[in-house]
């Protein structure tokens, strides 16, 4: 959109409709260079703004946004400075980004970016900003995350070989020095959201948890989960004052809960991570299949320590990235093959370190080996019953060697019986198995109802 009628008219019908998504659009940098380009060469009566100086575009803005809404009750000349202020950076920054491809010059375009939203901040804080227009600080905070990525990528190729020879150069230090600049420019936005006092109908506070997604997308990729644990605990402690959860878009919702839910997870506390994201699975639109993929690389490994249960084949049927990663584990984990399954663990353990389910997925191990052990018990048979027409009971005294042997075979290593007391202890205090181990007759006695929980045996 050029600068000049297009642009002040579109900026009246949103201010005379209060509609905020449609002023986000007019300053949103999602356009091809040739349009930035149009922007940043537009002219009115004052002139190529190319050629023109600062205060001679920022008169011109102010004329036109002044001439579009003349005749809109409620603003004022205070909150059409602001305004000006900020149209007059987006312009700076459609220069900046119309030639980016070229230049490849992501720092300046993110550093300008970062005035537009700055501008925003001011627009909140001094100049009477409404609370309608804060879907200009979604399409802002958006965008600024994505500059600060490019522009550390930028960066870090560029320090990889004119850093060659500088022994003090700490590689780490810059790798995302404009995401961690981000970060800190988004919490503004976030205190300022929080912190409005406006009744709940008219209150910035409805934009609190696009922000809070964007700051959690940020730590995420810095590493920095104890800030987005910070943010969690100043919304608990504010939930009072806010609208209701539920209340907020759905796509903000299923966000918001994905990451609530990996954070528990990552704090191995699974049971509070399958809730938050069950949440998000059943909120989540059934077309969003990568938001559903996400959600699922966390969920199956919930579902494997919190009930010991296994993704379906069905189940993963639309996702292939999740297939390769997960069915060899499952069918190792329910066919109680150990060896198989640690081939299986170390095969894709790149991917698993990177998604951080790694040690999670490893104690699957125990399932597959209570699953093996089970198939031990039910080799043994039943008890010879006492009498004709009595209930026959499985056999539940069953020599530890027994076990051994099945272990050695499904692990592909001789284990002792030492060995394997251990482990059979480790699952009876885990409540993997019910029963006790009695040493002096090394044998294992199984309780006669329910003796590997769960499984049906």
């Amino acid at each position: 959109m050029e600068f000049g009628p297009a642009l002040y008219h579109e900026f009246g019908e949103a201010w005379k409709t209060r509609d905020g998504y449609r002023l986000a659009k007019t300053i949103s940098p999602e356009l091809t260079p040739s349009q930035l380009s149009s922007i940043w060469q537009s002219a009115n009566g004052a002139g190529s703004y190319k050629a023109a100086r600062d205060d001679d575009v920022k008169a011109a803005i102010k004329r036109g946004l002044s001439s579009s809404s003349a005749r809109l009750d409620g603003i004022g000349q205070k909150e059409i400075k602001g305004w000006v202020e900020v149209y007059f950076a987006y312009w700076q920054a459609a220069g900046i980004l119309a030639q980016v491809q070229q230049t490849s010059s992501w720092t300046n375009a993110y550093e300008q970016w970062k005035v537009l939203i700055n501008a925003l901040i001011q627009g909140y804080n001094s100049h009477e900003f409404e609370a309608w227009t804060i879907p200009c600080l979604y399409v802002a905070g958006k965008h600024l995350r994505l500059f600060a990525m490019q522009a550390d990528e930028h960066t870090s190729v560029n320090d990889n070989s004119a850093t060659a020879f500088q022994d003090d150069f700490d590689p780490e230090l810059q790798k995302h020095q404009k995401l961690e600049d981000c970060a800190r420019v988004l919490n503004k936005v976030f205190t300022i959201c929080l912190s409005d006092r406006a009744p709940l109908e008219e209150s910035r506070k409805w934009g609190l948890y696009y922000i809070v997604n964007l700051l959690f997308k940020t730590y995420f990729k810095l590493n920095a989960t104890g800030l987005s644990k910070n943010v969690l605990r100043i919304l608990t402690a504010g939930r009072g004052d806010m609208p209701d959860f539920h209340a907020f878009p759905k796509s903000q919702q299923v966000t918001f809960k994905y990451h609530e839910g990996v954070l528990c997870f990552l704090e191995e506390n699974y049971a509070e991570a399958e809730k938050h994201l069950t949440e998000a699975w059943n909120t989540c639109h059934k077309d969003a299949m990568r938001n559903k993929e996400l959600i699922l690389t966390y969920l199956i490994p919930c579902h494997l320590i919190t009930t010991h249960t296994l993704p379906t084949e069905k189940l993963l049927e639309p996702y292939p990235r999740l297939q390769k990663l997960f069915l060899p584990l499952s069918r190792c984990i329910k066919q109680g093959e150990l060896h198989k399954f640690d081939i299986a663990l170390q095969e894709a353990e790149d991917e698993f370190v990177k998604r951080r389910i790694y040690l999670t997925l490893e104690r699957g191990r125990d399932i597959a080996l209570r699953n093996l052990l089970r198939k031990v018990f039910i080799a043994g048979g039943f008890e010879p019953v006492a009498k004709e027409g009595d209930k026959p009971f499985r056999r539940t005294r069953i020599p530890v060697a027994e076990f051994a042997a099945a272990i050695s075979l499904g692990s592909e290593e001789k284990v002792d019986n030492d060995e394997v007391e251990c482990l059979l202890a480790n699952m009876i205090y885990k409540g993997l198995i019910k029963g006790y181990i009695s040493r002096e007759r090394s044998i294992v006695v199984l309780s006669k109802s329910g003796a590997f929980p769960g499984t049906g045996v």
